[in-house]
């Protein structure tokens, strides 16, 4: 056996067992890719068996391909490729199709990886191809037409699927503009459009401010809008910042709402195409921990949002979070999946949050399918700063990350512990929505907030797996904490009174101040809310001088891997390094192989690098393929694809 693969023992810490019992939800599925989340569920599952708990072990590197192929970066020897493909590839027709390292297409062999045809940037220079990784694409066809529909540097593009080459009937040769008139930026950073009965339905981000922000950047909102596949006819749009006359403007106090944008949706959309809705999380408002200047809830920060596809307009929406101060939006994927809740079968969306919660409700009424109850949260000491009361509490399921900082959640190894205690005095703590706070210049003053979940949250876009077999939803979070300092804002031509600094938590020699795991995966059973298990996602630290001759479980890494679940195996990575505001030490090569029904790990395969994109899987000529997107800072982008020999 290669030493870099493992079978592993059974073994397993941080690890909570229940009594499991499957049945079946849904349709049959085949075992294919059609959309970077799976389908337009989102559920990132396939019915693909082939690869066994049994002969898992036996997986190896069938073929390897780079993130940009080479008859580009030939031809633009100063062509900058990120080291962070985010890009999962989709299987249509016999064919993967990906958006490549700088965010054009490629197709190629399922079997080789051998490229077939790269999309042609127009016109094509140096400038032009360069640009960032994207995460995914879409594809039509009425049975005569083949296209592949892809955001790329704030446009919208119609492909020919057999050749790449632009459908000129569509948009302006070939492409849409999604740059509203009023903005001053050419960027828009999308997961991708997304089809749902011939309409195109695009989200994004545009004008950021960031997250900090010394300046109120009331620029263009960053709405979701629908056009016509066909033709590329803007349909509608949907304003994440409710404009005068629509539904929400009311919780924008001051009216605060003219000048309010940074809210649109930063990642991932689903959709139901027989009710013909499409699922909208969107981000929080500018600026994400400090609101004096937009009093009110500010809809449609935070919220979920149905909407229906073929008129744009808002069919139910919940809101997780009012008056953002903590940044914890929805960036992972609204999954949809049909559950059976004390014997009644429900169309379910499934919404994690950077909160730690994971959110249900029936997709079609948009009720919440367990008790989310209104209780009252701490308030805001900062002048002209004022919290809603109340946030959103779920009775179900429990958070899959710790919520809150108290005494109990500090490190207490040996020798660092009484350290770690003194660092966390120097800060204010407290239970979760324990607002930031501003850094005091007095002697013993709080240095800001220690918060958990942090910015990054515990569910951030990677998260949400679910298996429509069993109705098992599976969840990454970590648990890093976060600083929440807040100063004045005493910048030339600042908009707002205070903004913060920064926001990177104290580590004590590279050790979180806060317990382990800091990386953990949590099945839940959908059918009753309840957690199945808890498990800790790679190890970090173990060799730190301070640990290493202590005898520790699994600490779980904090980084952003993604889940792939098949009918028979768990599968998920460690994360990459290539991912801000991580430690060096929070990330790895390794790839796993869980038992779905107990988290046992049964297989790791050290990688050529972290995974930055998520993995997919699908059947080609016999033999099942999972491929998944990896690279690091000293390692190049590609895709990777394991079979068994």
């Amino acid at each position: 056996m290669p030493n870099n693969i493992r079978k592993i023992a059974p073994a397993s810490c941080y690890l909570l067992l229940t009594t499991i019992c499957f049945s079946s939800h849904g349709a049959e599925v085949k075992p294919g890719w059609t959309y970077w989340g799976g389908d337009r569920s989102f559920n990132r599952y396939s019915p693909a068996d082939q690869i066994t708990g049994d002969n898992v072990v036996d997986l190896q590197i069938a073929w390897r391909r780079p993130a940009v192929d080479s008859t580009l970066t030939n031809s633009y020897p100063g062509l900058r490729v990120s080291r962070n493909l985010r890009s999962t590839p989709v299987l249509i027709d016999g064919v993967l199709y990906a958006t490549n390292g700088v965010g054009l297409v490629e197709a190629f062999n399922p079997s080789t990886g051998e490229t077939l045809w790269v999309q042609q940037a127009v016109p094509a220079t140096l400038e032009v191809v360069s640009g960032p990784s994207t995460r995914g694409l879409e594809y039509w066809t009425d049975g005569f037409e083949k296209r592949l529909l892809v955001v790329r540097g704030g446009y919208l593009y119609s492909l020919d699927a057999e050749t790449g080459q632009v459908s000129f009937n569509f948009g302006d040769n070939g492409r849409v503009s999604l740059i509203p008139e009023s903005s001053r930026s050419h960027s828009f950073i999308s997961g991708g459009p997304i089809l749902v009965n011939e309409v195109i339905v695009v989200a994004g981000t545009i004008d950021g401010a960031g997250d900090a922000g010394t300046k109120w950047r009331g620029m263009a909102s960053e709405d979701v809008r629908g056009y016509d596949v066909r033709t590329g006819e803007q349909l509608w749009t949907f304003h994440a910042v409710p404009e005068e006359g629509e539904f929400g403007t009311d919780t924008w106090g001051n009216d605060s709402w003219r000048d309010s944008g940074d809210l649109g949706s930063w990642c991932c959309l689903s959709a139901d195409e027989e009710l013909g809705y499409v699922y909208v999380p969107f981000t929080a408002p500018t600026a994400a921990y400090y609101g004096g200047h937009r009093p009110g809830d500010n809809l449609f920060s935070n919220t979920l949002v149905a909407i229906d596809a073929s008129s744009g307009e808002r069919v139910w929406h919940f809101q997780m979070v009012h008056h953002d101060v903590w940044e914890y939006d929805n960036v992972g994927p609204p999954v949809l999946g049909d559950i059976t809740v004390e014997g009644r079968t429900i169309q379910a969306v499934m919404q994690a949050n950077k909160t730690g919660w994971v959110y249900v409700f029936d997709r079609v009424s948009g009720e919440p399918v367990w008790p989310i109850e209104e209780r009252p949260v701490p308030q805001s000491l900062i002048p002209g700063e004022t919290l809603s009361p109340t946030q959103p509490f779920p009775s179900k399921p429990a958070a899959i990350a710790t919520q809150g900082v108290s005494a109990a959640d500090i490190i207490d190894f040996p020798e660092i512990g009484q350290i770690a205690r003194a660092t966390a005095a120097n800060f204010i703590t407290g239970p979760i929505f324990t607002p930031p706070s501003l850094v005091s210049n007095q002697p013993g003053g709080t240095q800001g907030t220690l918060t958990l979940p942090g910015s990054w949250g515990s569910a951030n876009w990677n998260t949400g797996a679910f298996d429509p077999e069993t109705g098992y939803y599976y969840g990454f979070a970590n648990d890093i904490p976060r600083v929440y300092r807040i100063e004045e804002a005493t910048d030339e031509g600042a908009e707002m009174a205070y903004w913060s600094p920064n926001r990177e938590a104290p580590y004590l020699d590279g050790i979180p101040l806060t317990k382990p795991p800091w990386g953990r995966i949590t099945a839940i059973d959908m059918n009753r809310g309840e957690h199945v298990w808890q498990a800790a996602n790679g190890d970090s630290l173990s060799d730190h001088p301070a640990l290493a001759n202590l005898e520790l479980p699994p600490l779980g890494i904090a980084s952003r891997p993604v889940a792939l679940v098949t009918r028979t195996l768990l599968f998920i990575g460690d994360g990459s390094n290539v991912f801000g505001g991580i430690q060096p030490n929070m990330w790895g090569r390794m790839f796993r192989a869980f038992d779905k029904a107990t988290g046992e790990i049964l297989w790791e395969m050290d990688l050529p690098a972290g995974t930055t994109g998520g993995p997919m899987t699908y059947m080609h000529e016999g033999k099942q393929y999972i491929v998944v997107a990896v690279g690091g800072l000293g390692d190049p982008a590609e895709w990777v694809a394991l079979a068994l020999p």
